[in-house]
């Protein structure tokens, strides 16, 4: 990786909020870039946002370190591959994210745990280049007397502090156009408010609860245990979360599975399709890879050659994964990343690429997703127990 020497500053310290804004002081030349660290803490838990704005010469890829002070430990990440040593963090830009303009800023994020403290860190580098000392602030200290007279005096102190810790952490990385659920709002076993429980044709063995003990952020996630063969299929499907957009849908979720995807097809999601006789499209898995199913004429994508299912990707058991896919109504196209990386047999670009998607354009497709449904349904051989957290779905990508 190509280095650059982008020197930073500390500002100072926000004070109540616990922001801190590594960029120029008056003492010093403007620095190449600003990085801006906001926690957001509960009781033994955080999640932060890390805003990198670049003012130097454009980079094709970015790393920003740092070191805690307390005991801090980052347990996932969204936007960036975030490693922790000890109390030293490393956090690397992805494959769509590195490449920064003059001016241009990214943001990346991430939720962690603390046993006793969580003090926010005072010093980055960026690309191997050290922030330097801490500046000590240049504005006047709240204690003495302001230099300027406020506008409304406050006539009593406050009782609580100016924010409040959140009972629960917010949805993993939510862009502000988006429709996000991370289930923190459930209170009982059973799927309620936007989410009902669903078997279309057939019920049997499988089934879905809300669970407490297992998540990907906060505490809560929806748990399905899909039972093999198609009568056990199970979903628990939302009406109301693809109303952000009505013509290209962003949808991230996370999921943990316990059982390598097997030889036979299976659905793990299904959207249906007003467009196409409100049949669903699937997403799920068929010779132990990643595949999309159209269930009007069964094609699939990747076409299910050797070379195609090469194409695609498995998806990792006992780990949480972040699955990314884009339908655009529009023109039909489809792209598909998992953790962050876009997976090439399950790119429908409009051009027919062989062993790709060749069978998937023998008509004309423009989807009108009406649904989102997360489950399990297998149409021969394939039991799993599978976690589906913190779902995002709008009209830009999320990101993980």
């Amino acid at each position: 990786m190509r280095r650059r020497a982008i020197a930073l500053a500390v500002t100072g310290l926000v004070a109540g909020a616990g922001l801190i804004v590594a960029g120029a002081s008056a003492a010093t030349a403007a620095t190449a870039c600003a990085v801006v660290y906001t926690p957001n803490s509960w009781s033994n838990g955080f999640t932060a946002d890390v805003k990198v704005t670049n003012n130097g010469p454009a980079v094709s890829s970015w790393t920003v370190t740092w070191s805690y002070a307390g005991d801090q430990k980052i347990t996932n990440a969204w936007n960036a591959a975030v490693s922790q040593a000890g109390t030293a963090v490393t956090a690397t830009s992805l494959a769509w994210n590195g490449s920064l303009a003059t001016g241009a800023t990214t943001s990346f994020g991430f939720q962690g745990t603390y046993a006793s403290s969580n003090p926010t860190p005072t010093a980055f580098s960026l690309n191997g280049v050290s922030c330097g000392p801490e500046v000590t602030p240049t504005t006047t200290p709240a204690t003495t007397t302001p230099t300027t007279t406020p506008t409304t005096a406050p006539t009593t102190a406050p009782t609580t502090a100016p924010t409040t810790a959140p009972t629960t952490p917010p949805t993993a990385n939510c862009v502000a156009t988006a429709v996000c659920d991370g289930f923190e709002a459930q209170t009982g076993t059973a799927p309620g408010g936007n989410w009902a429980v669903t078997t279309p044709d057939c019920s049997g063995l499988g089934t879905a609860t809300i669970d407490k003990t297992t998540a990907h952020s906060g505490s809560t996630s929806l748990k399905i245990n899909g039972a093999e063969g198609y009568c056990n299929h199970v979903f628990v499907k939302n009406t109301a979360i693809l109303g952000t957009t009505s013509n290209a849908w962003y949808v991230r979720y996370w999921v943990r599975h316990t059982t390598a995807l097997p030889t036979a097809h299976v659905t793990a999601v299904a959207m249906t399709d007003a467009n196409d006789g409100n049949k669903d499209l699937r997403f799920g898995g068929q010779n132990g890879a990643l595949q999309f199913n159209r269930a009007s004429d069964d094609a699939t994508l990747p076409e299910q050659s050797p070379a195609g299912v090469a194409l695609s990707a498995p998806l990792p058991v006992n780990t949480w994964n972040c699955v990314e896919f884009k339908v655009d109504g529009s023109n039909g196209t489809i792209e598909t990343w998992l953790n962050g990386t876009s997976v090439p047999g399950l790119l429908e670009d409009g051009v027919a690429t062989h062993d790709i998607d060749s069978q998937w354009l023998n008509k004309t497709w423009r989807p009108a997703l009406t649904d989102l449904k997360l489950g399990w349904e297998s149409y021969g051989q394939g039991a799993d127990t599978l976690w589906y957290d913190d779902v995002a779905v709008s009209a830009m990508r999320n990101g993980c």
